[in-house]
């Protein structure tokens, strides 16, 4: 049944478009109790919309008999336009039921710079030529957005999270780690304890090159924290990898940044028994009763291809495994 939610129009009674719709009910059946049984409404209230439709518009829209209900001329033309009306509503209605079923249109996301060019390049490539009738827009940056200001579909964010009016879901895990090259540790010696990292050079991200403190979780659950010497700061997580492979120092970065490295061999392990508040890689989303498809197979997609064990959380497995899944 045709009853679209929309305003009043100025007059007592049912919606307008619901009259407009009892009304063409009336013509297309020729009788009040036949377009109610087509409605599931009473005869006296598919008369009354009647009613006040003429009231309105000033002008009588049937001629009533005791044996059938026929459009005046004034009606008829009514009753065209009404059908008119009525059907580009119900085409609407489903073009945009049709866009919250169906992956289609413009689907606009953003994620971090690094994340972005080292993982979501090949993953949207083949997100595309699954849903070829959806066109991508994606914008890097490490910025914190609001997708609704911004008018973003999809925001994918690496962190430990917080509590947010934004709904996420994460797609896979990223540990932080502590590493440094094999020649750094030959030339510094290996830390054994947190504490030996306050005679160590620091390549820090996201402070001053000032004195800084290391925070972890000790083994019986308890918060400790060591001084740090940092010799480079730096906001991009390249710079500072780039910087542990030259042997310049000891460094903090997300498994997903350096997981290849330590397979490799060129970045080794730090404090590997020292933990961290793991990070999580999660897609967030505004709330939104009806989650549009193409927001939702995307995010489907990216925790399919990531999963909870990554290429970059694999460093620790057999190299052909590792292969496979390049």
């Amino acid at each position: 049944m045709f009853r679209p939610n929309c305003i009043q129009f100025g007059y007592n009674g049912m919606d307008k478009l619901e009259a407009m719709n009892a009304f063409a009910k009336v013509v297309a059946h020729g009788s009040y109790a036949e377009a109610g049984r087509a409605l599931g409404l009473t005869r006296s209230a598919v008369s009354k919309a009647v009613m006040e439709l003429e009231q309105l518009l000033g002008a009588r829209l049937l001629d009533r008999t005791t044996r059938r209900v026929s459009p005046t001329e004034a009606g008829l033309s009514y009753y065209e336009r009404c059908l008119d009306i009525l059907s580009r509503i119900e085409e609407t209605e489903l073009q945009v039921s049709r866009l919250h079923d169906e992956p289609k249109g413009l689907l606009r996301v953003n994620a971090p710079m690094s994340f972005g060019m080292l993982y979501l390049g090949d993953a949207i490539a083949a997100f595309m030529a699954a849903y070829p009738d959806l066109n991508v827009e994606l914008t890097l940056n490490d910025r914190f957005i609001d997708p609704v200001e911004e008018g973003v579909d999809v925001t994918i964010r690496i962190a430990v999270l917080t509590d947010s009016s934004l709904i996420a879901r994460k797609i896979a895990p990223a540990r932080r780690v502590v590493v440094a090259s094999p020649a750094y540790l030959a030339a510094h010696g290996t830390p054994a304890v947190p504490d030996d990292l306050a005679s160590h050079r620091w390549l820090g991200y996201g402070a001053t090159v000032a004195l800084q403190r290391w925070s972890y979780t000790k083994a019986d659950g308890t918060p400790g924290s060591v001084p740090l010497k940092m010799v480079l700061n730096s906001n991009n997580g390249h710079i500072l990898r780039s910087a542990a492979l030259a042997g310049q120092g000891i460094t903090e970065l997300p498994t997903f940044l350096i997981g290849c490295d330590i397979a490799a061999g060129s970045l080794k392990l730090v404090l590997a028994d020292h933990g961290r508040a793991d990070l999580g890689i999660y897609a967030l989303y505004t709330p939104n009763r009806y989650l549009a498809a193409k927001t939702r197979v995307f995010i489907d997609f990216l925790a399919a291809r990531f999963g909870p064990r990554p290429e970059w959380e694999r460093f620790d497995a057999p190299a052909a495994e590792r292969r496979s899944l390049r």
